[in-house]
């Protein structure tokens, strides 16, 4: 096993068991983790195998995330509890305040101790963006439109995160929700005020979380740069909103990061902006040449700062999940969410 201080990339595999190439680029220095999607998901057994391959590779074990909200995004399935997506605990808010904190405890309780009893260390939510209706890509991934709604649903759904074993990320900061354009295949623009946007910043100011992912979006009140790429916006996140955890970006392959130019320049704007942690997915030949040409001095802090979200816990047994009465009570809190 290879002891090595976790790298700012997080990269991903095609299948689902490691080949020789997936082992020689997961060992890099310049990898700290790795993204899973439903094509590398088969059954539970296989994805134990696999989690097992991957934390085996080396010392401290690399960040295995995966996208786990529920609803539209949920890469594993069969074998997993299907979640509802985060509006319809805002839609129980809206009939039963308590109850709605309560199902949102139990909804991230079941979400995060059945991806770790799999080996999965974390998974990109909650989501903070605000339902403003229009958006190609939010929805009903957004818990609601009152930003107050959306940081209590989320504070709770977080409650449930940790007791199952796992650390939280909101996301899309600062906001994905107003803009209409999906930012995979285009490049939003929301050209509201600073002041217009505290709205959705107050979900970011009242919720405990362990990382934020930033959003590829510009906006023009602040910077002429995707919140990937600002400098601005990171020092903001920083020191104005006081957050010390873990900054990622989104796919820096997605067609809102092209803004910079190429995936070399993408990597390095993001770290020299801020960022800890900087995703590449679905572009292996981007990844190659990422691990080939950039030579960025790493910073050990953002090392540092990635290693507290691998957890230390041991992860749940599946059997004794079944019989724990929390869990039984989340999964009829789910049923009746699934059904209303």
């Amino acid at each position: 096993m290879i002891k090595l201080s976790l790298g700012p990339l997080m990269i991903d595999i095609a299948g689902a068991e490691l080949t020789d190439l997936d082992r020689q680029r997961l060992s890099h220095p310049l990898v700290g983790g790795i993204i899973l999607f439903s094509r590398n998901y088969a059954n539970p057994e296989q994805l134990i195998a696999l989690t097992r391959a991957i934390h085996e590779l080396r010392q401290p074990a690399l960040l295995i995330a995966v996208d786990h909200e529920g609803g539209r995004v949920q890469r594993f399935r069969e074998g997993f509890t299907r979640l509802p997506p985060m509006a319809a605990l805002g839609r129980c808010w809206d009939q039963d305040a308590d109850g709605a904190l309560q199902a949102a405890r139990h909804v991230g309780f079941v979400l995060a101790a059945e991806l770790r009893a799999r080996g999965v260390d974390y998974s990109f939510t909650p989501v903070l963006d605000l339902d403003y209706g229009p958006s190609r890509v939010i929805g009903d991934r957004a818990f609601h439109r009152q930003p107050e709604v959306v940081a209590a649903l989320a504070t709770a759904l977080g409650e449930g995160l940790q007791r199952g074993g796992m650390a939280s990320c909101g996301k899309h900061f600062p906001g994905h929700g107003y803009v209409i354009p999906d930012s995979h295949v285009e490049l939003p623009v929301d050209e509201r005020t600073l002041e217009a946007i505290q709205e959705d910043l107050l979900p970011y100011r009242r919720v405990p979380l362990s990382a934020v992912m930033a959003a590829h979006v510009i906006y023009r009140c602040v910077d002429c740069n995707t919140a990937v790429f600002s400098k601005t916006w990171i020092d903001y996140l920083r020191h104005d909103l006081r957050f010390d955890g873990v900054v990622f970006t989104d796919d820096l392959s997605m067609a809102g990061a092209g803004v910079v130019g190429g995936m070399l320049s993408r990597v390095e704007t993001a770290y020299q902006a801020g960022c800890d942690m900087l995703l590449v997915c679905n572009a292996p030949e981007s990844v190659a040449d990422v691990l080939a040409g950039w030579r960025p001095e790493v910073d050990p802090k953002r090392s540092q700062r990635v290693e507290a979200l691998v957890p230390d816990a041991p992860r749940f047994d599946w059997s004794a999940l079944q019989e724990d009465p929390y869990y039984q009570a989340a999964q009829a809190s789910i049923a009746r969410l699934s059904a209303a």
